[in-house]
């Protein structure tokens, strides 16, 4: 009996220590774009529960990332150059496959100081760590230069988003953020990621998605795109002729 006590007790240090879990949320599940639409405050919140109800050491603090992704799109990046330094026209070219149409990030202190780039780049947690995937095998300084072009002009139309700090946490355990949707955001299934970081390691991620879609008459205008293409082109040229037709007789009058 004396000798198997060694061996139970090996077994029992061998197991792996439990890991948190993340509850997330998020204030709107559904969000609906209407001619009046000018954006919406998304509020992300959840807690965090740790293994037997205890809080982690103070000497280690837990952080918080929160990532609100759209779905993805095949983009093209036309490169401008100045023509005699008179006009602009289009030189280069290079198109990605698949770049989230929408990418915000919030997260209690800045990435870098959480985790390296190898970490990063694996989680996509960061503009400079997205993978856009080009379509061609272009040079890498080529790319390198498309995808900050790209990553720049998603910002200046808010389409892209970093928000260091946003995340708060209240006593190790709930956390808040939010994370502005502009009003050009595309329609689609969105997703909110949630990663609990501490010590340089992700131990957990939870998602909920989100629906953002058309409602109203945008959304019967955009369905008979789609499903009706051939009259919804005639009927938009009528409309063009009427309101030209319209213009005209207003101006002979006035």
């Amino acid at each position: 009996m004396l000798a198997a006590a060694p061996l139970l007790m090996a077994q029992s240090a061998s197991r792996p220590a439990a890991k948190p879990v993340l509850v997330p949320d998020v204030s709107q599940r559904d969000i609906e774009i209407q001619y009046s639409f000018t954006g919406a405050n998304l509020l992300l919140f959840g807690a965090i529960l740790y293994p037997g109800g205890r809080l982690p050491d103070d000497d280690k603090p837990t952080d918080i990332v929160v990532v609100v992704k759209g779905p993805v799109q095949s983009i093209l990046v036309r490169e401008k150059q100045k023509l005699a330094g008179l006009m602009w026209v289009n030189a280069s070219r290079l198109r990605y496959r698949s770049a989230p149409s929408f990418y915000a990030i919030a997260s209690s202190k800045p990435i870098a100081r959480m985790l390296d780039a190898r970490t990063r780049a694996i989680y996509e947690l960061g503009l400079s760590s997205l993978q856009l995937s080009p379509a061609s095998s272009a040079p890498l300084q080529e790319q390198d230069r498309f995808a900050r072009g790209l990553v720049e002009l998603k910002t200046r139309t808010g389409l892209y988003l970093e928000a260091p700090g946003a995340v708060e946490i209240t006593d190790g355990v709930l956390y808040r953020a939010r994370v502005t949707i502009p009003a050009r955001v595309p329609v689609g299934r969105f997703t909110a990621e949630t990663f609990l970081i501490r010590d340089g390691r992700v131990l957990a991620a939870a998602t909920r998605d989100i629906e953002i879609r058309k409602s109203g008459f945008e959304r019967f205008v955009a369905r008979s795109a789609e499903r009706q293409s051939v009259l919804y082109g005639l009927a938009a040229v009528a409309l063009s002729v009427l309101f030209g037709w319209g213009a005209g007789v207003v101006a002979r009058r006035f």
